[in-house]
């Protein structure tokens, strides 16, 4: 390697010409993997000038067949709504406007699906759409509608395709990306694996477009900062999505108990190799376990509305002994969230320890903040509990 980086296992995709493949001591990820989320970028999908590239689509819809056919569970992340809609309207540059884009989305959905049915449907499989935005995923019963629905299809024998609902959907075309909704299935339905396609190998110990020199990094323990500058780099035309929102995606997904891979979607059987532990491709190691439905909704699905610091002791008690956060251990109050929203738990220096369902508003807390439990009523007048965010709404930073 060019350079060390930490996190990162330092057998390079060389040494599978010796017979032994970096991935080899977690097969267990790959092998036994039985729910499993591919997505698909528009890079992969379409050619450089916006049009669909048919061969390499029936290729991987062929292999996501046969992954089927093994009695996994398979979903479908795909992006190229928009590009699909420009090659089908004529268009040369990649719309700016939010109606434009909704537009060329909408043309451009009904393209996509087309294909898709028509590919799976020579092979037997009939294919479930659900367009998504963050709120459905944010809301808890819409969370759970979408859970079962995709449950649903499995036993139905469809395999569902999944896609961000741009055509109405206006943050999600500003600033989402299908690398983070991709994430955010595979937490949906506690996938064992999210396979993320797009135009290279995986991730590089430096920019390969800047440097030809740099090395693939077969297996990444940690996302670092360092990392991310490192492997920093901007999206294709047709696409919205670089290298970061990929690592991004792939914290989240490590976080809550799914392993990740990131290759590319142009290699032939790519995904048949991934699940043999064959590259190239960059594979990120879980945590051990895989995080409870409703902690992963409350750490990845739901936007955090304020902060509240914790001095040295509570911060340890949280975060070491699994303890509830009582008012005696708040030292500082930010933001102006209600009862019941999401809330960064934060230390002395601004370091993000937990995140939490908070039983007080950000007002009441302000004037129990440093108090013991037994003076709540007598400062309020009310006591709606003893602590601020109880340990089982409580979820710990990776």
């Amino acid at each position: 390697m060019s350079r060390t980086l930490s996190g990162c296992h330092l057998d390079t995709w060389d040494s599978e010409s010796a017979g032994a493949s970096p991935w080899a001591p977690y097969a267990s990820h790959l092998q036994s993997a039985k729910r499993i989320v591919v997505k698909i970028g528009t890079s992969t999908l379409t050619y450089p000038n916006g049009r669909l590239n048919l061969s390499r689509m029936e290729s991987l819809v062929r292999q996501l067949v046969d992954v089927a056919n093994e009695g996994r569970e398979v979903v479908l992340v795909t992006s190229g709504a928009i590009g699909a809609g420009m090659s089908r309207l004529g268009m040369n540059h990649r719309p700016r406007s939010i109606p434009e884009k909704q537009a060329v989305a909408a043309v451009g959905q009904s393209l996509l699906m087309q294909m898709y049915e028509k590919l799976f449907g020579e092979y037997g499989y009939i294919v479930g759409q659900l367009l998504l935005t963050r709120e459905d995923l944010t809301h808890r019963k819409r969370h759970l509608n979408c859970r079962n629905t995709i449950q649903s299809l499995w036993r139905l024998k469809a395999i569902p395709v999944v896609n961000e609902n741009d055509t109405v959907a206006v943050d999600e075309i500003k600033f989402g990306d299908n690398d983070t909704l991709a994430a955010l299935v595979a937490g949906l339905i506690a996938a064992d694996l999210l396979i993320i396609l797009s135009d290279v190998d995986g991730v590089y110990d430096e920019n390969p477009q800047v440097n030809p020199d740099a090395t693939l990094l077969p297996v990444i323990h940690e996302i670092t900062p360092e990392l991310v500058e490192a492997a920093g780099g901007p999206g294709s035309l047709y696409g919205s999505g670089g290298m970061g929102t990929k690592l991004q995606a792939a914290k989240m997904s490590m976080a809550g108990g799914t392993a990740v891979v990131i290759a590319n979607g142009s290699r032939p059987g790519v995904i048949r190799a991934i699940l043999d532990q064959k590259g190239p491709g960059t594979l990120f190691v879980p945590r051990g376990e895989k995080m409870a439905g409703r902690k992963r909704w409350i750490a990845f699905y739901l936007p955090a509305e304020g902060q509240v610091k914790v001095d040295q002791g509570a911060g340890q008690a949280l975060v070491q002994g699994g303890k509830s956060l009582l008012p005696a251990g708040v030292i500082d109050v930010v933001g102006d969230f209600q009862e019941g929203d999401v809330v960064q738990v934060v230390d002395e220096t601004g370091k993000e320890l937990a995140r939490g369902l908070v039983n007080y508003g950000a007002s009441e807390l302000r004037k129990i903040q440093g108090r013991s439990t037994h003076e709540i009523p007598v400062i309020l007048g009310y006591k709606y509990f003893d602590e601020v965010i109880h340990r089982d709404n409580l979820v710990i930073s990776s």
